[in-house]
């Protein structure tokens, strides 16, 4: 694939009163309000964060010493928010229409900027809203894969990134990366994949303390075959579904070496792929896994203490597949 210009770091100041803001409006609005449902597709609100101060505000009062991962509602995407003591990094900021929702989230969580942002890889319901967000924060490392598109989504990334002079790092297996008290390593992608975009999908294993989680962005069977293959230790007490839990992801396989407590699956209500696929439920419900859904339940928070994991909703318990079934 073409290769990538380096472009250098350009800083932005952010506006402090906005962390002000949320600690006066936490007392005001309850904990578990969520961004705006959009339907089930990619469609934003516009004005969803404006409404969902209340679970922002949540991360005000956060311990330095906790990490926090914020899988993000965005529909039938993916954006996933981490924050340890005073690192942030985001991955994926969901569909193009989702951006202003995504930046406002992390406003009022007290974000100022994001040591590391993510592009798992260049669809649209994955990195869409990635070109409000850089504009928005001061961005460190920005990661993304070897791997371009032609299409305005794509080029849009980029142009901002030329804008601020930002850099693209591409992904090394293996490499780490800190991140407050805790750290993540490269473990995908692997291999040469051709055409399929999701296989070059940016995977990363975040560790605090004994804790483990796991993010492979929409990697399928190819990627999750060759970091089976690899001989990495991808155990992880918590697994983001690939693919919005789609089977052509999350193998039986690949389950069986990550061997998670917890799952979670993004994805939005009654979209059109299917997702997540009944194939894919009733191989977790099989191995005990706990799953939890953005469709369902919204945003969802798993908090870390480096000895154990906390969670703002309880699990799913409809083991409901998504309809009509497709791809």
């Amino acid at each position: 694939m073409a290769g990538r210009r380096r472009r250098s770091r350009r800083s932005r100041g952010r506006k402090l009163f906005l962390a002000v803001l949320a600690l006066c409006l936490a007392a005001v609005y309850p904990l578990q309000e969520q961004l705006a449902d959009d339907g089930g597709n990619s469609g934003g609100t516009g004005n969803a964060a404006a409404e969902d101060i209340s679970a922002a505000a949540s991360g005000v009062f956060r311990d330095g010493s906790t990490l926090e991962v914020h899988y993000l509602d965005v529909g039938q995407g993916d954006a996933t928010l981490i924050v340890c003591g005073d690192g942030a990094m985001l991955i994926d900021a969901g569909n193009n229409s989702w951006g202003d929702d995504v930046r406002d989230y992390l406003e009022y969580q007290g974000v100022e900027d994001l040591d590391y942002v993510i592009g798992t890889h260049p669809d649209a319901d994955h990195i869409g809203g990635l070109d409000v967000v850089m504009e928005a924060f001061d961005c460190g490392t920005v990661i993304m894969p070897d791997y371009e598109k032609e299409t305005k989504t794509y080029e849009e990334v980029i142009d901002v990134m030329n804008q601020k002079g930002l850099e693209l790092t591409l992904p090394q297996v293996g490499t780490v990366y800190e991140l407050g008290e805790a750290a993540f390593t490269i473990v995908a992608p692997q291999g040469d994949y051709g055409d399929n975009a999701n296989d070059y999908s940016v995977g990363i294993l975040l560790e605090h303390g004994e804790n483990r989680f796991l993010f492979t962005g929409d990697a399928e069977e190819d990627s999750e075959a060759d970091m089976l293959n690899s001989g990495m230790d991808l155990s992880a007490d918590v697994f983001k579904a690939a693919h919005h839990g789609s089977r052509t992801a999350n193998t039986e396989a690949f389950l069986e070496r990550v061997d998670p407590d917890y799952v979670v699956i993004s994805c939005g209500e009654g979209n059109s792929y299917g997702h997540p696929h009944a194939e894919v439920l009733n191989r977790l419900r099989k191995m005990g896994i706990q799953v939890f859904r953005t469709d369902e339940e919204g945003t969802i928070t798993a908090t870390s203490d480096g000895s154990s994991i906390t969670f703002n909703v309880p699990p799913s318990e409809s083991w409901k597949a998504g309809e009509p079934a497709g791809s």
